[in-house]
């Protein structure tokens, strides 16, 4: 794991987010300190359309009745 300091990391960025693409983790340091680590992020699962399709109730749709909509306006 490497070591960059902060200064350095502003400077070469982009370069140290290649390597963390490629695998590597890196700690930035402020003063000789760690304070940050980059890492490698896992792949987000991929999203579904209609997932929850049929989980709500038709009713939810349904428009409210007078008094609810009342308390709503004050």
């Amino acid at each position: 794991m490497a070591i960059v300091n902060v200064h350095e990391a502003k400077t070469n960025l982009s370069k140290l987010l290649e390597r963390v693409r490629a695998g590597e983790e890196i700690v930035i340091a402020k003063a000789g300190k760690p304070c940050a680590r980059l890492c490698p992020l896992e792949p987000l699962a991929p999203r579904v359309a209609g997932i929850l399709r049929g989980t709500v109730d038709d009713s939810f749709f349904d428009p409210l009745p007078e008094d609810e909509l009342a308390a709503w306006e004050k």
